[in-house]
């Protein structure tokens, strides 16, 4: 036994020092000679968007449950940690819920080192990328982090769902992946083919039309975990070889990593079926109804009328960003009257969860 285990160490040690040695290699090399390659892409045609029927994604034809890991990835400051918190309390709250096919949760905490909140939130520590591969560009962490979390994590479920920490879980989550296809929300704001120039060097022409990629981020994603171990070395590799070269990094700026993901995933030949029921982002959509998530990645900005102000700090704001070196305090105020429903709800949830979270001045 005590063999075994000295085997098992010394067989994960190497693999990230590989992985390590693959990284600085990327920086470097041309990029054909990274790029695991693709398989075969599915000739199942997909409609640009798909209105899922819940009752055939949320069970096998056997009728059983088809798990999916939460995975969150987060460095360890305050901004970070704040919003991981509060959506990993309704994550707890909606996990055993109607429907819900929400397995385990994990925050990927690419810091390379533990914090105080270890034991509030189930956590994985992973290492940055060495210092300056990022560029000043830290979602770049973010891929890599997943490559170390998948090859030395004990993940039960057989599907992820990658999240981030300012997303909120608005009611219980079926498996809305099927047929060895993803499940993403479609982002107006990624367009393959518009750039399709600049896309052509990291899916080249043989690899089929740039109508291929989706017009998706990494998140929210829901995919199988034996797909998302083949993209996210691949997913790395892209997002690194893009980040370097000046006329891409110019034209997908702060998005660059989501199309990393998107070109890596259309590598790999797996699909995505577009959710737009996914999740909703105030406050340009104005009702939850029947989404899944609150991304609460704008401001919001109102006068006391209920009328938006968006690109001037409103009488009423709530806002991530003025709570990036402070937690934000309990009860915050309601918005006024006027001011949509999603609004309402997010600023209600944060209420409740930082109403229930112990320690929150901590």
């Amino acid at each position: 036994m005590g063999c075994g285990n000295f085997f098992f160490t010394v067989l994960i040690t190497f693999s990230v020092a590989l992985i390590t040695y693959n990284i600085l290699i990327s920086a470097n090399a041309p990029l054909k000679q990274d790029l695991p390659g693709p398989s075969s892409r599915s000739t199942l045609l997909v409609d640009p968007v798909i209105k899922m029927p819940l009752e055939r994604s949320r069970r096998s034809s056997f009728g059983k449950k088809r798990l999916f890991h939460t995975a969150v990835t987060a460095s360890d400051s305050v901004y970070n940690t704040w919003q991981c918190r509060v959506m990993y309390y309704w994550y707890k709250k909606h996990k055993d819920g109607p429907n819900s096919e929400m397995g385990g949760f994990t925050r990927i905490l690419h810091s390379g080192k533990p914090d105080k909140f270890m034991e509030e939130i189930p956590t994985f520590i992973a290492q940055p990328l060495p210092a300056g591969m990022d560029q000043g560009y830290i979602v770049l962490n973010r891929p890599w982090a997943f490559v170390q979390w998948l090859q030395k994590a004990d993940i039960k479920e057989d599907y992820i769902l990658m999240a981030e920490p300012d997303h909120i879980i608005v009611k219980p989550i079926p498996n809305l992946s099927k047929d060895g296809l993803g499940a993403a929300f479609p982002f107006f704001y990624i367009e393959p083919r518009k750039y399709e120039s600049v896309l052509r060097k990291y899916f080249p022409e043989d690899k089929g039309p740039i109508t291929n990629i989706d017009p998706i981020g990494n998140s929210p994603v829901i995919i199988g975990k034996e797909s998302l171990k083949k993209i996210a070395p691949t997913w790395m590799n892209v997002s690194l070889a893009m980040k370097k070269d000046p006329e891409t990094d110019k034209a997908f700026g702060w998005v660059l990593e989501m199309y990393g993901y998107a070109v890596s995933s259309a590598l790999h030949g797996v699909g995505n079926i577009l959710y737009k029921d996914f999740m909703i982002q105030p406050p340009w959509d104005t009702e939850v109804g029947k989404k899944f998530i609150i991304h609460y990645t704008y401001g919001c900005d109102y006068d006391m009328k209920g009328k938006l102000t968006y690109g001037k700090i409103g009488e009423w704001r709530f806002d991530k960003r003025s709570y990036d070196t402070a937690i934000p305090p309990r009860n915050l105020p309601l918005p006024p009257p006027g001011v949509p429903e999603s609004v309402v709800t997010l600023v209600k949830m944060v209420n409740e969860a930082t109403a229930n979270i112990p320690n929150w001045g901590s």
